[in-house]
């Protein structure tokens, strides 16, 4: 953005506005040439009443280049859409134009026939009757780029092609391709199709009719085809199984690998590596081990172009010759792979600085990647020489890899410290130095390599930390651990890259099971409630939040706690920040995730809803998107007074909220809150039961004393008469009750700000409540007065749980209140009503 009223007009700076003014003329120049002219416009017109079948074979047969190449792109969408006429008409064209098309349309139809292929548009026999011929026929293309992308399109093919055509289609044709007349294009070809005929057919199928063709090209004159078909070996191998190997393949690769050509010993090394496993104790004892022994030998002498691949391979072949080694040959193995990881940062052969040449920018790039290579080979080295002999044989080269002055070197150290770390298991405490070296690295790239298996690194060092290892001595495993880590956190906040922050941000929530927790407290804690309030990256702000709720989730000492909690009140959910505001509500999910609900709800709920009043709307917005989470916290009946309050602030902010935006997620959040259940507090409602069932037994043993003093010839017609009349009079009480919540629930919102039911929440539900409980209990008769007590006490509770709404929640807390009351009218009820029934029982009975 441009700020005019910054900007300076002096005479200066106004010559440099103009020359920038000109540059910009200058830059939109070439796009006002390169626009099309109404001929060339002309030109690409197209009929728009044309099909895409018609308008694809106009723009083929007479329409531009680009325009063909976007037809050819489109192919698999008319495979799908017409296949048959795009078969019949599209393609033919499409195979006229690819004689004499360019490379950009030559890729696109490669591309276009292998997404055809893997969308199964048509049948497999289908599509190898219609495009297998055109495959073939660009395959030897003179540009390698179009050649290769026809021979990927090939042996993606060749996979789904049934054998019998691969053999009458490919395999016939290939033996006269791979003969020495063919073009070099078309024999190298041919050694990458063969190495994937091998997967195709049975193993004396391949010897007979691909095995002559392969030893023919291992022996071709030119060192391409011989390093093309050394790679392929390894696929022939897998294919015709191991006796095979070792009478045709083993010795090929042996010759090849003393070939004059660099690039094809280089090959037959990698490609013997690979195929160890294939190999038995003697052809490993009597075959390979001379030939890597030569190799080890020549690669710093006459052979450097193999030394990158062999120190990147060394740990393969060490583990997988292990069993044939003897200890002299051992010891060699070990030694050459220490000479490999100082390669290039010490003097050789005792020359001093004069005599030495200055070494050369390519080899300075070989002598990095060989370092890189024996780092990442470290692991499979300490089960080369044992675990146990790690100290003696490998800690100096541990030690070198993890100083090396080069960052890539580091870096795959730092990358294979957890595999290390676990191979040494109880030793892991010798290797303490190394991390603290790690995690104090000038370069953030190692510090995040490292980061990634920080937690488990710390873990092991703690529980295999030798002597010193134990709850209460944590830090004497690791005596600079802290330092090291604040130091690297510190790094990691000055830089630019924030993704290592928050990254290292969030593994720091472990330390609470590495260090304790007063050094948590007065080292980590509070730098991340700093982090919280003045770093400016979201994500950051959010890491740091949630390890700080981890580190107060695991601290017992209820001074540090109380401090911590009033800070996070104060300074964020009191802040003159609305960013800090903002931040206090991020930090009330994480602790609703990691406390317990009664934590939350004793420390933070009123807190959270204070900023129902915050002057900006979108603190207000976020608080709404979080009242779901918060109302769950809440178990009742413990929690009445804070769902009042929760009642309160949203009807506020129904009556009260001028933003349009805030209001319409406010009323959304209403109707979410009205349809969540309220989770019960089992305890509470036992006791409250309990307690209702003794008062209720004192009163009914008083009636039941007083009614068997004035009614002892009373009948069991009498009785069953008033069970039936106060079944019923109760039944329509309860009908009346469950119309009238009905009706209350059935109200929406209308256009007003206020929704009807939350207008009356203080009236309704006391009336309600008090006159469902009095038509519920009045009357009972005497003997099952406690039992239907209970029972109504019991669906009244469930049914406010499965119906958690606003009024209902008050209906049930006033309820219960008003629950003496209601008893004493109903005895009073059932008194003069039995009163009654007696007198007309005497007037039947004279």
């Amino acid at each position: 953005m441009v700020f005019f009223s910054r900007m300076d007009f002096s005479q200066g700076n106004l010559f440099g506005y103009i020359e920038d003014l000109q540059e910009l003329t200058i830059i939109e120049r070439p796009v006002r040439r390169s626009l099309k002219t109404p001929e060339e416009i002309e030109r690409l017109t197209v009929d728009e009443e044309l099909n895409d079948i018609e308008r694809a074979v106009y723009l083929l047969s007479s329409g531009q280049d680009i325009q063909g190449t976007s037809v050819v792109a489109n192919l698999p969408v008319l495979m799908r859409q017409n296949p048959a006429e795009t078969l019949r008409r599209v393609l033919p064209k499409i195979r006229e134009v690819l004689h004499v098309a360019g490379v950009e349309m030559q890729l696109t139809a490669a591309v276009s026939f292998l997404t055809v292929l893997q969308d199964e548009s048509v049948s497999i026999h289908t599509y190898s009757h219609s495009f297998l011929h055109i495959i073939l026929q660009n395959l030897e293309h003179r540009d390698a780029g179009v050649s290769n992308a026809w021979l990927e399109t090939l042996l993606a093919v060749i996979e789904a092609l049934p054998k019998e055509t691969i053999r009458h289609e490919i395999l016939n044709p290939l033996v006269s391709k791979a003969q020495i007349s063919q073009s070099l294009q078309s024999r190298l070809v041919s050694c990458k199709i063969m190495g994937k005929l091998a997967y195709k057919f049975e193993a004396h199928i391949v010897k007979r009719e691909i095995l002559p063709l392969v030893k023919s090209l291992c022996q071709d004159v030119e060192y391409e085809v011989r390093t093309c078909m050394c790679r392929q070996l390894e696929h022939i191998a897998q294919g015709i199984g191991t006796e095979l190997t070792k009478t045709v393949v083993l010795p090929e690769l042996v010759e090849l690998a003393r070939d004059e050509g660099s690039s094809v010993r280089l090959a037959a090394f990698e490609t013997i590596v690979n195929l160890l496993d294939m190999f038995d104790a003697d052809d490993r004892s009597q075959t390979v081990l001379p030939l890597v022994k030569s190799f080890c030998e020549k690669s710093f002498k006459a052979d450097e172009s193999i030394l990158v691949s062999l120190s990147f391979h060394l740990g393969k072949l060490c583990n997988g010759l292990y069993g044939i080694f003897t200890p002299e040959q051992h010891l060699r193995f070990l030694e050459f792979y220490k000479k490999l990881s100082t390669l290039g940062l010490q003097q050789e052969n005792g020359h001093n600085d004069n005599q030495l040449q200055l070494q050369t920018l390519e080899q300075e790039k070989k002598y990095i990647s060989v370092r890189k290579n024996c780092a990442y080979n470290f692991p499979a080295m300490i089960v080369f020489v044992d675990p146990k002999n790690f100290h003696l044989e490998l800690y100096s080269i541990f030690f070198c890899l993890c100083h090396d002055p080069e960052v890539p070197v580091r870096y795959t150290m730092a990358i294979s410290f957890y595999e290390v770390a676990k191979l040494l298991n109880s030793g892991v405490y010798t290797i303490h130095k190394e991390l603290v070296t790690l995690l104090q690295d000038e370069s953030l790239e190692v510090l995040d390599a490292l980061v990634g298996h920080l937690p488990e690194i710390l873990e092991l060092m703690t529980t295999n930390g030798g002597e010193n290892s134990g709850s209460e001595s944590k830090l004497l495993s690791i005596p600079d651990l802290i330092p090291a880590l604040t130091t690297a956190e510190q790094r990691a906040a000055t830089s630019l890259k924030w993704r290592t922050h928050e990254k290292l941000l969030q593994k720091y929530a472990c330390l609470p099971h590495i260090i304790s927790s007063d050094q948590i407290y007065y080292r980590f804690l509070h730098r991340m409630l700093t982090i919280i309030l003045t770093n400016n990256v979201l994500p950051v702000q959010k890491a740091a939040a949630r390890t700080l709720c981890v580190y107060l989730r695991y601290n017992r000492k209820q001074e540090q706690r109380h401090e911590v909690i009033q800070k996070l009140i104060e300074q964020l959910g009191q802040g003159k920040s609305y960013w800090n505001r903002l931040r206090f509500l991020d930090t009330c999910e994480f602790i609703m995730e990691l406390f317990s609900k009664s934590f939350f709800c004793k420390y933070f709920f009123l807190p959270v809803l204070e900023l129902t009043h915050d002057p900006v709307a979108n603190v207000r917005m976020k608080l709404c998107y979080l009242l779901p989470k918060v109302k769950s916290t809440l178990k009742i009946p413990s929690d009445k007074h804070l769902l009042q309050q929760l009642e309160l602030c949203i009807r506020k902010l129904l009556c009260q909220e001028k933003d349009k935006d805030v209001l319409t997620i406010v009323k959304r959040t209403v109707l979410e809150l009205d349809r969540m259940d309220i989770s019960l507090d089992a305890e509470q409602l036992e006791k409250e039961k309990q307690q209702s069932e003794g008062r209720s037994t004192n009163v009914n043993d008083k009636i039941f004393e007083k009614k068997r003093r004035d009614n002892k010839t009373s009948s069991v017609l009498a009785k069953s008469m008033t069970l039936s009349v106060s079944g019923s009079s109760s039944g329509t009480s309860a009908g009346k009750e469950d119309k009238k919540s009905k009706l209350v629930r059935s109200q929406s919102f209308s256009t007003q700000a206020l929704h009807p039911k939350y207008s009356n929440i203080d009236k309704c539900p006391n009336k309600s409540s008090a006159t469902g409980y009095t038509s519920s209990v009045s009357g009972m008769g005497k003997s099952c007065m406690l039992s239907f007590t209970d029972d109504t006490f019991r669906t009244r509770s469930t049914g406010n749980s499965g119906n958690a709404t606003f009024p209902s929640s008050s209906s049930l807390t006033t309820s219960r209140n008003s629950f003496n009351s209601a008893d004493q009218k109903n005895n009073g009820n059932k008194e003069s009503q039995s009163r009654k029934m007696s007198i007309k029982n005497r007037k039947s009975n004279p």
